[in-house]
């Protein structure tokens, strides 16, 4: 498992990020890395709908109640 980057301007990055977080460069790698995923949303779009659909449910005051047919009609205009 090699990965070598020869681009001065990676390895300066990389090495700045280590001194400042007082890791290694591999380690300011892979949290970069793993920063970045995180920020663009790398959860599957399943995931994403449910977790919306789980915090709507956590603002729903409860499942509501069966509305009557004449209410329905009244609702859509139908007197």
């Amino acid at each position: 498992m090699n990965l070598q980057i020869r681009d001065k301007r990676a390895h300066e990055l990389a090495r700045r990020l280590a001194e400042r977080d007082k890791t290694t460069m591999t380690e300011a790698v892979i949290s970069a890395l793993e920063n970045e995923l995180g920020r663009k949303g790398e959860a599957p779009l399943a995931n994403q709908f449910e977790e919306l659909a789980q915090k709507l449910r956590d603002m729903s005051p409860g499942p509501g109640r069966v509305m009557t047919k004449d209410e329905i009609d009244q609702m859509w205009g139908h007197d």
